[in-house]
C-alpha cells in the first residue's frame, strides 16, 4: 500500500463561502461564511498537522467554496511556505481572482493554481457555474496566470450536459499552453444531487477519450473515475476496443492526433479517497475525501496523520477491503471503484461503484 504513511494530497476546505452557485458544487456552497469555519490560528494547526506526516509533506491544497472569500489567505499561504508544506490553491474565478493574487501567488511558491472550465463554449460553462460572463473572464484569468508564471492546472467537472465538449475543451486548454488537465467526474451529492450523471457505457466513452488526449503531451488526471487505470491498462495491451458511436465521434474530433503520438500520462495506479487523499472540512472534520463526507475525526482534536494512517475505514480501503463486484475484480489494486460514488449510491464506502461497466449496474 503505497499510500498507507502518507497521503499525496490533503484538501483543506477553508470556507463554504463563494461568489458563485455552480450546479454540481459539493459543498453547496452559498455567498458567505458559515458559522464554526477554522479561525487563521486552527488554519495554521492544519498546516502543521500537515507537515507532521515527516519526510516530503502532501501537497495541502487549499478550497472551497472560495479560498478567497477568506481575508486571511496571504497569512495562511506564508505560513505555509515558511514550514515547508507545499501548497496549491483552487478559487473561483470571479473580481477576488485579481491579477495583484496572481502575483502575489507565484511570488509566495505556490506550486499551482486550479482553475474550473466546465464547457467550450459560453453557454455550457455559464449554465454549470450558473453566473453569465465567467466563461469569459475564466480565459482571462487562464491567460494571465500562464503569463505571469503561474502553474495553472484546468479542472473539468464531467457531466452528460458536457460530455460531447470534451475534445472542444482538449483543444482550447492545450492552446491556452496549460500542461495539466483534471477531469473531475460527478458525484450526486450536495448540489450535484440533481444534475444528470452520466452512464456506465458513457463513463467508459469518457475513459477511453481520456486515455486519447494523455498521448498529446498533456498530463491527464482524472478524478473519481479510477476505472480510468483499466481502460489504460486495456489499452496499452489491446489498442483500441471502445467502439462505442459517441467514443468514435469524440475521438474524430482530435482530428486523428489521439493515435500513437506518445506513451500515456495516465499513471499505472492512483489514489482513491482515503487512498492517498484525505480532507479537513471548514469545521475541522476529517474524512476521506471532500465527495466522501464519513467523518473519521476533527483537527481541533486529534492528529491528522494518526488518524489516515489508523482508522479502520481508511485501511479497509487501501487494503482494497470491498464487496461486490468491485471486491472481486483483478483490476481492484489498479483500479478500487469511487468510494465517493459507492457512497453516495448505496451508503456504503467500501461498496461497488456502480458507474463502472463491469460492475453489471445500471442507472
Amino acid at each position: 500500500m503505497p499510500f498507507s504513511e502518507r497521503p499525496v494530497l490533503v484538501f483543506w476546505e477553508t470556507t463554504k463561502a463563494c461568489p458563485l452557485s455552480c450546479v454540481h458544487c459539493r459543498a453547496s456552497a452559498i455567498l458567505g461564511p458559515v458559522p464554526g469555519e477554522l479561525t487563521t490560528e486552527e488554519g495554521t494547526h492544519v498546516i502543521d498537522q500537515v507537515k507532521s506526516f515527516g519526510g516530503r509533506p502532501p501537497v495541502l491544497v487549499f478550497t472551497g467554496g472560495d479560498p478567497l472569500m477568506r481575508s486571511d489567505l496571504p497569512r495562511l499561504l506564508a505560513y505555509a511556505r515558511d514550514s515547508g508544506v507545499p501548497f496549491a490553491v483552487s478559487p473561483a474565478v470571479s473580481k477576488n481572482l485579481t491579477d495583484g493574487f496572481l502575483t502575489g501567488l507565484r511570488d509566495v511558491g505556490a506550486s499551482s493554481i486550479s482553475i474550473s472550465l466546465d464547457g467550450a463554449r459560453p453557454a455550457t460553462h455559464d449554465a454549470i457555474r450558473r453566473v453569465d460572463g465567467t466563461f469569459e473572464l475564466t480565459l482571462e484569468r487562464i491567460k494571465t496566470a500562464i503569463k505571469l508564471g503561474v502553474n495553472v492546472q484546468v479542472n473539468t467537472a464531467v457531466m452528460k450536459a458536457n460530455l460531447r465538449e470534451l475534445p472542444e475543451m482538449l483543444d482550447l486548454v492545450k492552446g491556452l499552453g496549460v500542461k495539466i488537465w483534471e477531469l473531475f467526474f460527478l458525484i450526486q451529492v450536495g448540489r450535484g444531487s440533481g444534475v444528470a450523471d452520466l452512464t456506465p457505457s458513457e463513463y467508459e466513452t469518457a475513459c477511453n477519450f481520456a486515455y486519447d488526449a494523455s498521448r498529446l503531451g498533456m498530463v491527464v488526471r482524472c478524478v473519481e473515475a479510477p476505472f480510468v487505470r483499466r481502460v489504460a491498462s486495456r489499452r496499452r495491451a489491446e489498442g483500441e476496443y471502445w467502439h462505442d458511436v459517441a467514443y468514435l465521434e469524440m475521438k474524430e474530433g482530435l482530428g486523428g492526433a489521439g493515435s500513437e503520438l506518445a506513451a500515456s500520462t495516465l499513471g499505472p495506479r492512483g489514489t482513491l479517497d482515503g487512498d492517498g487523499i484525505v480532507f479537513v472540512a471548514h469545521d475541522g472534520t476529517i474524512s476521506p475525501g471532500g465527495l466522501l463526507p464519513v467523518p473519521l475525526g476533527n483537527v481541533k482534536n486529534d492528529d491528522l496523520a494518526a488518524v489516515y494512517r489508523t482508522d479502520p475505514l481508511l485501511q479497509k480501503i487501501r487494503g482494497r477491503e470491498f464487496s461486490g463486484p468491485c471486491g472481486r475484480c483483478a483490476f481492484s489494486d489498479v483500479c478500487g471503484g469511487s468510494r465517493a460514488r459507492s457512497y453516495a449510491w448505496s451508503g456504503d464506502p467500501l461498496g461497488s461503484d456502480p458507474a463502472c461497466s463491469l460492475a453489471g449496474s445500471s442507472f
